[in-house]
């Protein structure tokens, strides 16, 4: 037996919804494996970024190669992959599925089934993926581990005799679950004597080591000092050096087929790593690259501008090094009126975008400003030509559209009964329409198709207050359908702020409007001269509010005499009022912006 037997290395992620433990589990097996000491073990090893800690979810994948000494008196290489639950961070999951050969599914055994265990088990199906159950959380008094295992078998169809029950709190079932793993998951493919090829997983930019790179080996033998080409864009590097987490770096001589580690290169260029893409020896490259992840979809675009616009070279270094890392996010230049030079970048989802903005605020210490989310919609005009828009105030004359298309989703939502009614409502409120409605134990599934553009606002919380934080909610995009849309203007003082602008369904466009309106109102503070808000569809003003002007007592110094004498002071103050009108610019602050784009909170 060779010392790089494939027989002896395990690739496995670990998949589950939100909260259902993931993290936790993954800490007891590095654990159990000796993979950290007990003094250097915190909670959640692998999420090692402070956003992720404080929210308490999992956000980048992350890997380690574990030692297991097996009943059997080998020792296993388990390369562990801990991925994140939400449906924005989907991605991260298929791209680390691609890189394994199975999967850990960790179900709650006080919850069940959710709405994203069946959207991740999909994921791991697509990629043929041997599956492993494990009903985490049994130590709680509320686990129902018979009920659970029917509803894996009736929901998912995955036979749960076997299915291994666990507690990542207490650590019970783990050993149990590691020999599962080495026994029932199958071992890597790959001939160490064939030309290099490795998948390029992830990659990051450090201060220290510049751009470090994660590859998963497929055939032959990545080592220092190779030189590699990355067949995307040929370019070709030195490999410095080759290692391992085990969760802390570890230097190793050479990576075998099967195996996941790190490579830095000096690579100064953050473009030239794309993920996805296939790595492979200068010298005597392999003939085809791998295939590798389907490139993501941004939904959810917003535009993001510096609030100094000294730092738009910062925000474009950041944007550009956050891209090494989470290959997701799409971006490009936009210059606006109001808010100065800034990009329109394109998200996964809400939260998504939520975590960008957060993380290029604290990684990089930028202040931001971003405009409202929106959709991407398709414009088809009248002389044929078909265009994408992704940004409200590029909408081109109406009088030249023949239709506009936006994008639909599949929303499936889990929800227990008694708040099924609830949940309807919502859906049809949204434009939504039923699909199906099926029963999973006591608990109602919905399958609806709604308009994306009304869940990029406040879907997720509204459904979560309704439903007490019980439901849970996945989506997937079907494709686009053609509906009455309407971009409605807000004009300040007559003119059009394009910040503002936003495209909504005819019905909803004149609330929606006056509600912009009226929290303008409140937000923008009062000049000398009256400031008129108007929101526009078209030509046609269907709400105006108006911000009254401050005065300044012109005749305190006035006193004794004719009224006149007053009279004259007063007028002269109005004519002054009507020139400002016209030439003062109404100075709207950035905090106004930002307040009247949040519209879900009332």
């Amino acid at each position: 037996m060779s010392d790089h037997d494939l027989n002896l290395i395990r690739n496995f992620a670990i998949i589950a919804h939100i909260d259902h433990g993931k993290s936790t589990l993954a800490d007891r097996l590095i654990e159990a494996c000796g993979g950290l000491e007990k003094r250097e073990m915190t909670e959640q090893v692998l999420d090692n970024m402070d956003i992720e800690r404080e929210r308490g979810i999992t956000i980048k994948a992350q890997t380690v190669r574990l030692n297991y000494k097996a009943k059997d008196g080998n020792v296993y290489q388990l390369n562990l992959m801990d991925t994140p639950g939400h449906v924005d961070f989907s991605y991260e999951v298929s791209r680390s599925l691609a890189s394994c050969e199975g999967s850990v599914l960790v179900v709650d055994a006080t919850q069940g089934v959710e709405a994203q265990t069946l959207a991740n088990v999909y994921l791991a199906i697509d990629n043929n993926h041997e599956i492993i159950p494990v009903l985490n959380k049994v130590d709680l008094p509320s686990a129902d581990c018979e009920k659970v295992k029917a509803q894996i078998e009736d929901v998912i169809g995955l036979d749960t005799s076997a299915a291994v029950e666990a507690s990542g709190k207490t650590g019970l079932g783990v050993d149990e679950l590691l020999e599962e793993i080495v026994t029932k998951l199958p071992a890597p493919q790959g001939d160490e004597k064939a030309p290099l090829k490795a998948l390029l997983i992830d990659s990051w930019y450090d201060s220290y080591l510049g751009v470090i790179i994660l590859v998963r080996v497929h055939d032959g033998v990545l080592r220092k000092k190779t030189q590699i080409r990355m067949m995307s864009n040929n370019a070709t590097y030195l490999v410095d050096r080759v290692g391992v987490f085990s969760p802390k770096m570890i230097e190793v001589d050479a990576l075998y087929p099967g195996e996941v580690g790190y490579i830095t290169a000096s690579i100064k260029s953050v473009s030239d790593c794309s993920i996805g893409d296939t790595i492979t020896d200068n010298r005597k490259p392999c003939e085809q690259p791998l295939q590798g992840f389907k490139p993501s979809v941004p939904v959810v675009f917003c535009s993001i501008f510096p609030v100094d616009s000294s730092q738009y070279e910062a925000l474009k270094d950041a944007l550009a090094k956050l891209k090494l890392n989470d290959a997701s996010i799409d971006y490009q230049n936009e210059n606006s009126a109001a808010l100065g030079l800034g990009f329109r970048c394109g998200f996964l989802g809400l939260l998504h975008m939520e975590i960008i903005q957060e993380r290029l605020g604290r990684e990089f210490d930028l202040d931001l400003i971003t405009t409202a989310p929106s959709v991407a919609y398709k414009i088809h005009m009248t002389n044929g030509n078909e265009i994408l828009l992704h940004n409200p105030a590029d909408m081109p004359d109406v009088t030249s559209i023949k239709s506009i298309e936006e994008p639909m989703v599949k929303a499936t939502i889990l929800v227990p009964d008694t708040y099924l009614g609830s949940v309807l409502k919502l859906c049809t409120e949204r434009r939504g329409e039923q699909v199906e409605l099926t029963y999973v134990g006591s608990r109602a599934m919905v399958v609806y198709k709604i308009p994306l553009n009304e869940i990029v606002f406040d879907f997720y919380d509204r459904l979560k207050s309704i439903t007490s934080g019980y439901a849970s909610f996945d989506y997937e995009l079907v494709g686009y359908e053609e509906s009455d849309l309407v971009k409605v203007q807000i004009l300040i003082n007559e003119e059009p702020v394009d910040a503002l602008a936003f495209l909504c369904h005819r019905s909803e466009a004149e609330a929606r409007g006056r509600q912009i309106c009226e929290r303008l109102k409140d937000l923008i503070p009062r000049h000398l001269f009256k400031i008129p808000l108007q929101a526009v569809i078209g030509g046609r003003v269907v709400a105006r509010e108006t911000i009254s002007a401050l005065r300044k007592d012109v005749t305190a110094k006035c006193y004794g005499g004719d009224v006149t004498r007053k009279r004259k002071l007063l007028d002269k103050q109005k004519k002054g009022k009507q020139r400002m009108r016209q030439f003062g610019k109404v100075e709207v602050p950035q905090s106004a912006f930002i307040e009247a784009l949040r519209i879900g909170d009332q």
